[in-house]
């Protein structure tokens, strides 16, 4: 059967070919692009004799809708999975605590600058160049238990300047729940 024979047997078979798609998508607005979609491979199917044109028009309906529906599972699988990765609102960082963060980095910041060089130096190059202790002992020209204990005072000084900057923290927060309280 030529093209134009198989375009006429899917005009007359539309509406059947419509509530076959409904039923198995579950939706007129999704078996309408199914229609839609099945018009345009007949456009691309070549010039063969077809021996029973309306079961093919079906077949093709029918592998359509399975072709979308497994199209939809995994569209949904994968944006579900894309959800599920996806920080909530409880995650994200409200204004205030931004600005708490901000200031411990200040203080951090702050912290490495009144360090020793050396002392400063091990920190960076463990923490933010990721080195192994072994290199920054034989770039420092110490041994690895000199890093260790570096690493040891520069932590210790990082935590004593934050503690004692949460603490007039405290003090602040303290004055502003007394004043509020007594409004």
């Amino acid at each position: 059967m030529a093209d134009s024979g198989l375009k006429a047997i899917f005009l007359a078979q539309r509406p059947m070919l419509l509530r076959l798609l409904t039923a198995r998508l579950g939706g007129r607005d999704e078996a309408e692009d199914a229609l839609q979609d099945l018009w345009l491979r007949i456009d691309q199917t070549s010039d063969q004799p077809i021996a029973q044109p309306a079961a093919f028009l079906y077949r093709m309906a029918s592998n359509l809708a399975t072709d979308r529906r497994i199209a939809a599972g995994r569209r949904g699988a994968r944006d579900g999975g894309w959800l599920d990765v996806q920080p909530g609102a409880e995650e994200m960082p409200d204004p205030e605590r931004a600005s708490i963060a901000r200031g411990q980095w200040r203080e951090v910041e702050g912290a490495i600058a009144d360090m020793p060089e050396r002392m400063a130096t091990a920190l960076r190059m463990f923490r933010l160049e990721e080195r192994p202790q072994r290199d920054i002992a034989e770039h420092l020209g110490i041994s690895v238990s000199g890093v260790e204990k570096l690493l040891q005072r520069a932590y210790r000084k990082i935590h004593d300047r934050l503690a004692a900057s949460g603490e007039a923290l405290g003090d602040a927060r303290r004055l502003e729940d007394e004043r509020g309280a007594e409004s």
